[in-house]
């Protein structure tokens, strides 16, 4: 049998998209408490994603989105983590406020802004091993996280996912 890599590319990213996911939900958690949420996005879901994004310029005005709304197509999949909102109870003051009770409603305990962020490094190290192009996209995540596609979760970053000739994620021109 031959199989040429173009022929089985796609399925290849989506085993590394896996993997990343795993290394996401493994890394290291605050306390060790697990509240990371980790979802893989293919297919027609890429496009919903892309319009939602599209659609966010009318509410903020950042026109990068629009980029990276026409970039995120270019993904052959795309790995969603998010972390549900729970206070870890160290009063330890990295949020801005002196106790975890005297934090304000919607400001989210460090510690859960920690946790995604080393899940991320987790994931985009497995690809990197793996040797497929990512970057790691807030606008991307933020529309996500408007569509609910992490019940729940706040702080959702989104991971495009690619494997070709040159990384679609770089050198990228902004949109109008």
């Amino acid at each position: 049998m031959i199989q040429n890599e173009r022929d089985i590319r796609h399925e290849h990213i989506l085993n590394v998209a896996r993997q990343m996911m795993t290394a996401a939900r493994t890394a290291p958690k605050g306390k060790g408490i697990d509240i990371i949420e980790v979802a893989l996005v293919t297919g027609e879901d890429i496009k919903i994603l892309s319009d939602k994004m599209i659609a966010m310029v009318e509410e903020h005005g950042m026109k990068f989105f629009l980029r990276d709304a026409d970039n995120i197509l270019s993904a052959e999949c795309i790995v969603l983590i998010g972390t549900r909102e729970q206070a870890q109870g160290l009063n330890c003051g990295h949020c801005g406020y002196a106790t975890c009770a005297a934090r304000a409603e919607g400001v989210p305990c460090a510690l859960n802004s920690i946790d995604v962020g080393i899940a991320i490094g987790s994931a985009c190290a497995t690809a990197a091993d793996m040797r497929v192009d990512t970057r790691v996209m807030f606008s991307a995540g933020l529309a996500a996280q408007q569509l609910n596609w992490l019940k729940d979760c706040k702080m959702v970053m989104a991971i495009p996912v690619s494997a070709s000739s040159k990384n679609p994620f770089f050198d990228r021109k902004p949109k109008q």
